[in-house]
């Protein structure tokens, strides 16, 4: 239960129609979205229409403070980790699953960026501030999706008429749906044109059985509900990093610019290959030019979105530094308090994180490889297709066409006994020294299932 004198302290949005959007097996919801129309249209904009429209993130700020039990643990973890059979979160499940998860029908306290939007999605006004919401449905992405692939209103809500089953919530969530995915769909189109890395990666997921032991393998593709969370959340991050501005300390999430080097490689690459090379293996050899993005007290701005200020504002439950966004956000913009830390401090707690987050991403990386071992275990002996997504001086990574799991075929399994194998580091490739066959990066190859090692999470193919 909420104190009704905190609810009293914050702008009350409990009536205005909020929804979560998350993945169907998700349990804590840290962000939800309102949407209203202004009542009185302005003709002076395109089609008149304007919104408002919140973007809300889960107050944790509220209930973990600095210097108790439960901020060390948190700041201890830096975020939580996402494993295939488990998750490590930074909070307790208390607070995580239930204080500070927007689940529907609830009162729920927030941080939330209120934004003023013409039908061209230009943020003619925003405010930050805390706030009071309920949410009124928890929605997942393929529910979402649904109702975006019908394309229109109209068409929805007369298929839900002749059901029976049409009410004016159903109307208004309908609305609200589409006119924020047209929203969405214009935020996007800028983003790229300003020069925002447009890769987008299909999710691995694994089906186990009732002993953690998998036994299937599925993708899960980002599509138009995605990329309307993606967009909102964007907005909200860099609104809040421009808000500050630039002359306090502060946490901002920054990506520096690519090796040239590599990119000079990559397009000559391209080059040299034209059509052959497939889109995924562009992709990757992009990905693999990226400087990783991190958190720093200096900004020198997000090469990957393409944005001169980016913070990350909308993930308290499983991120540290959104945490300590959120106190400085309170500190900076609604009380107008300086900042308890010296940035030397914010700095170091700054690199902690960065550190936490690439431990947290490898234990992920770890424990997919694992999970990709103990499926191949069951699939010996077999001829299956791939593509060579890696090359070395001592052989070549293979990834199957139809799992995406991927093995080393050894330099020793590559062409014919007594051949010599140089490694042509510049174009991606093994060469063979008696003959010139080669063996370059994006090559379709049929290969061998020939071992697994699940202790050490290997895989192990040969040429066919």
């Amino acid at each position: 239960m909420i104190d009704e004198r905190e609810i009293l302290r914050r702008r009350d949005m409990r009536d205005v129609f909020t929804f979560t959007i998350d993945p169907a097996d998700a349990k804590d919801f840290d962000d939800a979205i309102s949407f209203e129309k202004e009542p009185t249209p302005d003709p002076s904009l395109n089609g008149g229409e304007v919104y408002r429209i919140g973007v809300h993130i889960a107050d944790v700020s509220h209930y973990v403070k600095p210097g108790t039990k439960t901020d060390d643990d948190a700041y201890k973890r830096g975020t939580s980790t996402y494993l295939v059979d488990r998750v490590i979160p930074m909070l307790p499940e208390e607070l995580c699953n239930d204080l500070c998860s927007l689940r529907p029908g609830e009162d729920k306290l927030c941080m939330s960026v209120v934004f003023l939007m013409d039908a061209d999605a230009r943020v003619l006004k925003y405010k930050i501030c805390r706030t009071v919401i309920r949410s009124d449905a928890r929605l997942n992405y393929d529910e979402v999706q649904d109702v975006i692939s019908a394309n229109q209103t109209n068409e929805t809500l007369s298929r839900e008429n002749r059901d029976g089953v049409n009410t004016e919530a159903t109307a208004m969530q309908t609305e609200a749906i589409l006119t924020l995915n047209a929203l969405a769909s214009k935020l996007r189109a800028e983003r790229l044109a300003n020069g925002a890395l447009a890769i987008e990666q299909d999710e691995m997921r694994f089906r186990l059985d009732e002993h953690y032991h998998p036994i299937d393998i599925y993708f899960e593709s980002p599509n138009e509900a995605h990329h309307l969370i993606e967009e909102f959340m964007l907005l909200a991050n860099r609104t809040v990093a421009k808000a500050v501005g630039s002359g306090r300390p502060f946490v901002y999430r920054v990506h520096d610019l690519p090796d040239n080097e590599k990119l000079d490689d990559l397009k000559k690459f391209k080059k040299r290959m034209g059509t052959r090379i497939p889109q995924q293996t562009i992709d990757l050899l992009t990905i693999r030019a990226q400087a990783k993005a991190v958190y720093s007290t200096y900004n020198i701005g997000h090469y990957g979105l393409a944005f001169s200020h980016y913070t990350h504002f909308t993930s308290p439950i499983r991120r540290y530094p959104d945490l300590m966004v959120h106190r400085l956000v309170e500190k900076y913009i609604l009380t107008g308090k300086p900042c308890p830390l010296t940035r030397a401090e914010l700095e170091e707690k700054c690199e902690h994180c960065s550190a936490c987050e690439q431990a947290a991403a490898q234990a992920e990386r770890d424990s997919i490889k694992l999970f990709q071992t103990m499926w191949m275990a069951d699939h010996i002996g077999e001829i299956l297709p791939g593509h060579i997504t890696g090359v070395t001086d001592f052989g070549l990574f293979v990834q199957l066409d139809d799992s995406r799991c991927e093995g080393l075929v050894h330099i020793s399994k590559v062409g014919f006994p007594g051949e010599t194998w140089k490694y042509d580091e510049k174009n991606y490739r093994l060469i063979c020294a008696e003959n010139g066959i080669t063996h370059t990066l994006g090559d379709a190859v049929r290969v061998k299932v020939v071992k697994t090692d699940v202790n050490r999470s290997q895989i192990d193919f040969e040429l066919v």
